[in-house]
C-alpha cells in the first residue's frame, strides 16, 4: 500500500509546475496559427527589419518614442497601424521584461522583441517627416544614433536582423525553446510562484471573509 506523502512543499511546487505547463500549452496553441512574421497574411504594412545593434539603442528609448507618437497630431492610418502593431507585440512580448529578450539572441523572446522594436523604430522614423513631431523625433534619433557610435553597436547582427516584418502577422515568442533557455525558464517558473502564492492569499481572505 503506498503511503501518503506530507510534504506541503511538495504539493505546493507541484502545482506550480502544473501551472506553468498549462501556461506553457495554453501560449503553444495560440502561437501555432502565427509562428513567425513569415508565416500568413502579407495584406498588413511591411515593416523593415532592425538589427541587433539597433535593438539595444531603441528599446531603451521606446517610452520616449511611444510616449512622443501617442500624442503625435500630423498621424495618418498606416503610421496608427505600424503603432498599435508595436504596441501589441510589445505585450505579446511579456513587455520587454524577460531577461535576455533583447540581448540574447538564443532567448525565445528575441524574435517577438525584434518585431516590436523594428516597429517602433519605423514609428520613430516616421515622425521624422511629421511637422509637428519632427524636431522631437529628431533630437531621439541623434541621441540614438550617438549612443550607437559610442558603444559600436551598429554593426552587431544576429540570427533575426535580416528579418522584415508586417502588421498582419504576430511574432509570438518560441515557446518550445523556453524549456532549454534557463534564464526565460526561471523567469516564468517565478512567476508561475508568484500567481500561485497571491492565488492561497486570496483564498484565505475569502474563507476569513466567510466565517464572519
Amino acid at each position: 500500500m503506498l503511503r501518503q506523502s506530507h510534504c506541503p512543499g511538495c504539493t505546493k511546487r507541484g502545482l506550480a509546475s502544473l501551472g506553468l505547463a498549462a501556461l506553457l500549452f495554453f501560449a503553444a496553441g495560440n502561437a501555432s496559427a502565427h509562428n513567425s512574421s513569415s508565416a500568413g497574411s502579407r495584406a498588413g504594412i511591411p515593416i523593415s527589419g532592425i538589427s541587433h545593434g539597433e535593438m539595444a539603442v531603441i528599446a531603451e528609448y521606446r517610452d520616449r518614442i511611444i510616449d512622443l507618437a501617442s500624442q503625435a497630431i500630423d498621424t495618418n492610418e498606416p503610421f496608427r497601424r505600424v503603432l498599435n502593431y508595436a504596441q501589441i507585440q510589445y505585450s505579446y512580448c511579456f513587455w520587454g521584461q524577460m531577461p535576455g529578450s533583447v540581448t540574447d539572441e538564443r532567448s525565445p523572446f528575441n524574435e517577438c522583441a525584434h518585431a516590436y522594436l523594428a516597429a517602433t523604430k519605423a514609428v520613430l522614423i516616421a515622425m521624422r517627416a511629421m511637422p509637428q513631431e519632427a524636431a522631437a523625433a529628431s533630437a531621439i534619433i541623434a541621441d540614438a544614433d550617438a549612443a550607437m557610435v559610442q558603444r559600436g553597436l551598429s554593426l552587431i547582427t544576429c540570427r533575426f536582423s535580416g528579418e522584415a516584418f508586417n502588421t498582419a502577422d504576430i511574432v509570438r515568442p518560441r515557446w518550445s525553446e523556453i524549456a532549454t533557455h534557463a534564464a526565460s525558464m526561471a523567469s516564468l517558473s517565478g512567476l508561475v510562484g508568484v500567481l500561485f502564492a497571491a492565488f492561497l492569499v486570496a483564498k484565505r481572505l475569502l474563507r476569513g471573509q466567510s466565517s464572519v
